[in-house]
């Protein structure tokens, strides 16, 4: 059985895009170490604004979930976004999953990645998954 098919209380959630070659890096990383996660698609399901608010207080700011360099980001505008308070900034990203950087994953125990930075990750899930 693979991980993502396990149920349980220790899962962690993968917010991520079938396109996306780091989003398959991570998973690919996740399934090597038997970690067990709930795979979910952020363009048709993207994260929720309390989840996004949580991650931004986390990371201390918003700038960070944000895409940067996809066509939803160019299309909306630096600008635009740095114009943005909160709020607006909450929405766009939980209106539009591409806008998020990802994979964008809620560990089991609430901890937010963004990215696949494989240290961090080793650091942030090795606790939780021995």
């Amino acid at each position: 059985m693979s991980p993502q098919a396990e149920s349980g209380a220790d899962r962690v959630l993968v917010y991520s895009f079938n396109r996306c070659s780091t989003c398959r890096k991570a998973i690919a990383w996740l399934n090597d170490r038997r970690i067990p996660y709930t795979l979910i698609d952020i363009t048709a399901d993207p994260p929720g604004i309390e989840l996004l608010d949580r991650a931004r207080q986390q990371l201390g700011g918003l700038s960070g979930l944000f895409n940067t360099s996809g066509q939803s980001y160019r299309s909306l505008g630096a600008a635009n976004v740095k114009a943005m308070d909160d709020t607006q900034a909450l929405e766009a990203l939980a209106a539009d999953g591409k806008l998020i950087k990802r994979p964008f994953v809620q560990t089991a125990n609430g901890r937010f990645l963004i990215g696949f930075r494989p240290r961090e990750w080793e650091a942030e899930l090795s606790c939780s998954f021995p």
